[in-house]
């Protein structure tokens, strides 16, 4: 098969580990990130993109695709794509591979491993029979969270520098750092981005769009335990671990994500570690409605009030930071972007999904910083997991959304 510029790129990049880690507390957070943004700032230069700036010490890459002739005065539009990948999975020695004309069954992925993409665990991948697959060998993730969206945009601005003809106005082209650990938007410079809007492109499947989000937070629990010899512990022993346990059970039981969906907020214990003298439970605390969202992380708080209440007050401490909200709060006044995104996939013959993202994007942020910015899709699935995959021919439409995007938009 002749592969599209677009895939061709996407092929490359996901060779190149961008792991993030949220522990290092630097930013970027892993300086292997800055490989890619070296050959992205090289391929736009090489392509004949202007107003490159490259963020040595952030890791942030801005560019620009001028307008066409008669279309300066149109509204300057955004395109924006993380180059990390999550730390869930290793990215390390990604080897992709292209089923062609899939059949609809299931995908073994590494024989020697017993490694198999099931069509009975991800059923919604038959819906892509007799179209093109990009997998790995099932040891590593395959980055389509987000190197898909790095690569349309790539394949988008390269389509609109050799076809003049495409008639749009100024765009700005983002990519960032460190979005999976929720520091995406940390030094992003929207005053020199200089766009009326902007669209993340870090969604999923074809069609989905996606202009709300989860209002987010961190929780962080410290118990402080008392040791005793466990011979002679009755009355005096206090167990960390056994409180920190207490401490979990006391929230919803199905107020967790292995039960929820759609609007359904959560709580969710993500690391706990510890010992009888101390142990530190990380939560995470979602929801799209904002009340709800305050009642989620009150109810947070009175669960360690109790504890103090039962063990001594200092045994339990709770500390609660908001992370990002809803951004359907800013985007309600920018009902167009959503609008028109909606038009442009039905042109292509793809019927529009929209969900609320149950997590986040540097979108969310953005928008609160003065970048309305909803999210589109990208064509790939099954993020942050060995099992991911993207679509070839999903790829190559959402590359050519954006150029109807920047079409429609161009105002001339």
């Amino acid at each position: 098969m002749i592969l599209s510029k677009t895939v061709e790129n996407f092929l490359q990049y996901v060779k190149i580990d961008t792991q993030s880690d949220e522990n290092t507390k630097t930013t970027p957070s892993t300086a292997k990130q800055h490989k890619l943004a070296e050959l992205l700032a090289r391929q736009l230069q090489e392509m004949g993109a202007e107003e490159i700036t490259y963020d040595k010490e952030h890791c942030y890459l801005y560019a620009s695709i001028p307008a066409s002739k008669g279309c300066e005065e149109a509204p300057v539009l955004g395109f924006i794509a993380h180059m990390d990948t999550s730390p869930a999975v290793t990215d390390t020695d990604v080897k992709p591979r292209i089923v062609d004309n899939y059949d609809g069954e299931d995908i073994l992925l590494n024989e020697k491993e017993h490694i198999v993409l099931s069509v009975e665990d991800f059923p919604e991948i038959k819906k892509l029979k007799g179209k093109d697959i990009i997998v790995t060998d099932g040891t590593t993730l395959l980055g389509a969270d987000d190197k898909a969206g790095i690569a349309e945009i790539m394949g988008a601005c390269e389509y609109l520098l050799r076809h003049p003809e495409v008639k749009h106005g100024k765009l700005r082209v983002g990519f960032t750092p460190d979005e999976e650990i929720g520091e995406g938007a940390d030094h992003f410079d929207v005053e020199l981005f200089g766009a009326d809007f902007a669209y993340t492109v870090d969604g999923g499947e074809l069609g989905e769009l996606e202009n709300e989000t989860f209002n987010a937070a961190s929780g962080r629990l410290t118990v402080y335990g008392r040791s005793v010899h466990p011979g002679s512990a009755k009355g005096k022993m206090i167990n960390a671990i056994l409180v920190a346990q207490e401490f979990q059970s006391l929230l919803p039981a199905f107020q967790n994500p292995m039960y929820t969906e759609g609007y359904e907020g959560f709580f969710h214990l993500d690391h706990m570690e510890g010992t009888v003298e101390k142990t530190v439970a990380e939560y995470i605390i979602r929801d799209h409605n904002k009340d709800l969202f305050e009642q989620k992380k009150a109810l947070f708080n009175m669960c360690a009030y109790f504890l103090n209440e039962k063990y001594g007050e200092g045994t339990v401490v709770a500390e609660v930071e908001d992370s990002y909200y809803n951004m359907k709060e800013v985007l309600k006044e920018h009902e167009h972007l959503m609008e028109n995104a909606s038009d442009v996939l039905r042109e292509l013959g793809v019927e529009p999904v929209v969900n609320p993202v149950r997590g986040g994007t540097d979108g969310a942020r953005l928008s609160f910083m003065g970048l309305p910015c909803p999210n589109l899709c990208t064509g790939g699935a099954n993020y942050h997991s060995r099992f991911e995959y993207a679509c070839v021919q999903s790829m190559d439409k959402v590359t050519e959304l954006l150029i109807m995007l920047a079409e429609k938009y161009g105002n001339c």
